[in-house]
């Protein structure tokens, strides 16, 4: 059981430094939007083990090669997007009507759906290993979720308290972690090919 908490942990770092920097770029997360960010990463730390380690080795080869590009690309695009936002904020002229409520960043669902999954590719990878190990995913998975939906929610509210800090600087800071661990996520898998 320890094993498989660890692992959680490992997996859900990704997921922790996105939910804090996403907080850190938000005025105010509701708890119930809080809940749902940790719900999705939650889920998708969980059915990603699942749906690899289902995947076996019949596609181990492709997914391995392309991995690293999905999550480093989907990373940088939602990073980048972040930036030139926070950009364009710090001139006056470019500052969205206060009276504005439209949702933007993990409060959309879209962003968020992309951000779940583009930190959880590398649980792809460990249902895949469970695979040809032949050890069950059942439980593995389930504490990689659980483990995942905690780290997360902590993560919102250390990126709240951390927004004080940051203040002006919170939507560019935000989004170059975004595409930082993009690369740390595409330099790794490069490392293991050198």
């Amino acid at each position: 059981m320890l094993t498989y908490v660890l692992v959680g942990l490992a997996l859900s770092m990704d997921a922790f430094a996105v939910s804090v920097s996403a907080a850190v770029c938000t005025d105010r997360i509701p708890t119930p939007v809080a809940i749902r960010a940790a719900s999705f990463f939650g889920a998708f730390q969980f059915g990603m083990p699942v749906i690899g380690w289902y995947l076996g080795n019949a596609f181990r080869q492709r997914i391995q090669e392309i991995d690293h590009w999905i999550a480093f690309i989907l990373l940088a695009a939602v990073g980048g997007k972040m930036i030139v936002e926070g950009i364009r904020a710090r001139n006056p002229a470019n500052c969205p009507d206060p009276d504005d409520k439209k949702p933007h960043g993990i409060m959309r669902l879209d962003t968020l759906a992309v951000l779940a999954v583009a930190t959880s590719i590398d649980a792809l990878a460990v249902g895949l290993s469970y695979s040809l190990i032949g050890a069950p995913i059942g439980v593995p998975a389930l504490v990689i979720g659980i483990t995942t939906f905690v780290t997360t929610s902590l993560g919102i509210q250390f990126g709240k308290k951390l927004k004080a800090v940051l203040e002006e600087w919170a939507e560019i800071a935000g989004g170059s972690v975004l595409i930082l661990i993009g690369l740390k996520i595409f330099i790794e898998h490069l490392m293991k090919h050198i």
